[in-house]
C-alpha cells in the first residue's frame, strides 16, 4: 500500500512539473512575441515653441498627481546649437499626453568651471526607492557659436567634452543637488570605445535592485576631433549614483558601421529588458533614420525582438493623416503600473528656409504580447 501510495506521489510531482515547464515555456513565448505599435495623436500631444528649439523629453508622475517632463531646450536664432547651448526645464501636465506648461530649468548653466557648466542635454528622469534621478549628458567650454540657422555645425571642442551626470531631488519640483563629478567618466585607457566622450545615458531598475545603464560612447581610433567609432556599451551599479562597473562590449552594433544606433530607451518588462533605439541605417551614402525594438535577458547580451521594426518616423494624427518626419528620436518610454502607455520623442520638420524647427511629441503606445 505505501509503494503505490508512493507512486501515485510520484507520479502527480512528474505531471506538477511538466505543468510548470509548460507555463513557463508558453511565458516565454509570450514574452518573445512582445510587439510595440504607435496609437494616433492628439494635437495637444505637441510641446513646442516658437522662440526656442525643443529636443527629447522625459517623463515621470510626482506626488502632487502632475506629469512631470524634463527636456532639452536652446534659442532657436542661434542655429541648431544644442551641444554648446542647451539647458534641461522642466514642465507639468495633468495628463502624459499634455498639453505641457513650461515651469522652470532644472539644471542651468553653472559657469564654465564644472564639467556640465556650460551644457545640460539629454535628460531621462527615475523615481527609485522613493528618489527622483535625473540624469543627463553636461560638458563645458567657449559657447562658441559655430553655425547659422538651416546650416547646423557643431562646436567641437563642447562635443569632445560630454560626460554623463545624475542629479537627485526629493521631488520632480527639485532642487536638484548635482555633483562635481560625472557619475560616468571616459575610460583612462586610449583604446577603449569610450575613451573620448560619454553621452545619453539610458538606465533601469534590474530585478536585484541594481542599476543598469546603457549609454552612447566615443573612442579615439578615427581622426580627430570627430573620434569614432560611435557605439553602445552597457554599466552596472549597486546604487543610482554609481560607482558603475563598465562592460568591454559594445551593443546594438552591426557589422562594418561605425555609427549604427542611437538614443535607446531601455526599461524591465515580463522577464525582459527591452529597448526601442533609433536605428542609423547606411544606404547609398544616405543615412536613413528608424526605431527598432531589442531585448535582453541580462542587460548585458542585447539582440533583435522578434518584431525589431518599429516605425520609418511616420505619425498618425487623430484626424487620420499620416506624417513622416525628419527625424524622430530621442524614445523615451513612460509606464503606469507597469505597462507603457506613452512614448515621448523628438520631433522635427524643415520649414520653406531649410531651417529645422523642432518639438516633443507624445504618442500613445500599443503593446501586444
Amino acid at each position: 500500500m505505501k509503494k503505490i501510495n508512493f507512486l501515485i506521489l510520484f507520479l502527480i510531482l512528474l505531471i506538477s512539473c511538466k505543468q510548470e515547464k509548460k507555463t513557463a515555456s508558453l511565458e516565454v513565448e509570450k514574452s518573445s512575441d512582445f510587439k510595440i505599435e504607435f496609437g494616433k495623436v492628439s494635437p495637444k500631444s505637441v510641446f513646442r515653441n516658437d522662440s526656442l528649439s525643443i529636443w527629447g523629453g522625459s517623463l515621470v508622475k510626482g506626488e502632487d498627481g502632475l506629469y512631470h517632463m524634463f527636456y532639452s531646450r536652446w534659442p532657436k536664432k542661434l542655429g541648431w546649437e544644442w551641444v554648446n547651448y542647451s539647458v534641461i526645464s522642466h514642465a507639468v501636465s495633468e495628463s502624459p499626453f499634455g498639453p505641457f506648461q513650461p515651469k522652470d530649468d532644472a539644471l542651468p548653466d553653472r559657469g564654465a568651471e564644472f564639467w556640465d557648466g556650460s551644457t545640460t542635454h539629454n535628460p531621462t528622469i527615475h523615481k527609485f526607492n522613493g528618489k527622483y534621478y535625473l540624469y543627463y549628458m553636461g560638458n563645458t567650454g567657449d559657447k562658441k557659436v559655430v553655425s547659422v540657422p538651416g546650416k547646423p555645425k557643431i562646436n567641437w571642442l563642447h562635443r569632445n567634452n560630454q560626460r554623463i551626470g545624475v542629479a537627485v531631488a526629493e521631488s520632480p519640483n527639485g532642487p536638484w543637488k548635482r555633483f562635481d563629478k560625472p557619475v560616468l567618466d571616459v575610460s583612462p585607457n586610449e583604446d577603449a570605445y569610450d575613451a573620448l566622450m560619454t553621452s545619453n545615458p539610458s538606465v533601469c531598475q534590474m530585478p536585484d535592485g541594481k542599476i543598469l545603464m546603457v549609454y552612447k560612447a566615443v573612442g579615439k581610433k578615427h581622426p580627430l576631433p570627430g573620434g569614432g567609432p560611435v557605439v553602445h556599451m552597457v554599466a552596472i551599479a549597486d546604487s543610482p549614483t554609481g560607482p558603475f562597473k563598465k562592460y568591454p562590449d559594445p551593443v546594438f552594433t552591426f557589422k562594418g558601421e561605425r555609427f549604427p544606433a542611437e538614443d535607446p530607451y531601455i526599461w524591465y518588462q515580463d522577464g525582459k529588458f527591452r529597448a526601442i533605439v533609433k536605428r542609423i541605417k547606411h544606404e547609398g551614402g544616405e543615412r536613413k533614420f528608424s526605431l527598432v525594438h531589442y531585448d535582453s535577458e541580462d542587460g548585458i547580451q542585447w539582440n533583435k525582438a522578434k518584431n525589431f521594426e518599429i516605425s520609418e518616423r511616420i505619425v498618425t494624427w487623430e484626424n487620420g493623416r499620416t506624417q513622416q518626419f525628419t527625424h524622430l528620436e530621442r524614445p523615451q518610454v513612460y509606464r503606469e503600473n507597469g505597462e507603457p502607455i506613452a512614448l515621448l520623442c523628438a520631433a522635427d520638420t524643415l520649414d520653406a528656409n531649410g531651417v529645422r524647427q523642432s518639438f516633443n511629441l507624445q504618442i500613445p503606445l500599443k503593446i501586444y504580447k
